[in-house]
């Protein structure tokens, strides 16, 4: 079984079951990463549906591709080979697998669609995060000197961005609340929410 595995005809569909695992640990344990795709969604608007786009997440679509792609790879691999005895060569099997995972991936996500709640993406982009609160969690905000601060969509989901006063004089600590007001470029200007600076009455 080791070798099957490891054979060098396998690589590929087993490298795509394991980045499928790590995405699975990363979203698990927490950990964001914001990836914003610009994509030309007119060009080809019936392939996109097709292939289970805007139905779920792209993170999410990409898992199931991935899931696909592997299982699919592996299995003909192993049906060929307790055929024949060999195992196809990479060049062929891999694209095989594609044209084969391709059209499932995109019937998965349509019934995936259906049971997962809410009918939309949670796609945003960074320009919705305007008006949105957020905190300070890495560093000291001043005017020129940006720290890092978390940010939740309106999806619950949680993004990492950089963050100034809005204002020259204002200065924002580790642990403030802000209120992002608006964008420029990958930067974002805020001011304060105010409660950072509330004093703590004893009870």
């Amino acid at each position: 079984m080791l070798n099957f595995i490891a054979a060098s005809e396998n690589v590929v569909f087993v490298s795509a079951l394991l980045l499928m695992v790590l995405i699975g640990v990363v979203q698990a344990i927490g950990l964001s990463v914001d990836t914003h795709l610009d994509a030309d969604l007119d060009s080809h608007p019936d392939l996109l549906g097709w292939l289970g786009v805007g139905r779920l997440p792209l993170l999410m679509l990409l898992v199931v591709f991935l899931a696909l792609f592997g299982t699919i790879g592996l299995v003909g691999q192993q049906a060929l080979h307790d055929i024949t005895g060999h195992l196809l060569a990479a060049w062929i099997a891999i694209p095989l697998a594609v044209v084969a995972a391709l059209p499932l991936t995109g019937f998965a996500a349509r019934g995936l669609a259906r049971i997962l709640p809410g009918d939309h993406t949670t796609a945003i982009t960074l320009d919705d995060l305007v008006g949105e609160p957020a905190r300070i969690v890495t560093g000291r905000a001043t005017h020129g000197s940006p720290a890092r601060a978390r940010v939740e969509d309106q999806y619950g989901q949680a993004h990492y961005v950089m963050v100034e006063p809005n204002s020259a004089s204002e200065t924002f600590e580790e642990g403030e609340a802000i209120l992002l007001v608006r964008r420029e470029n990958d930067l974002f200007r805020a001011i304060s929410r105010g409660d950072h600076r509330l004093p703590h009455i004893g009870v």
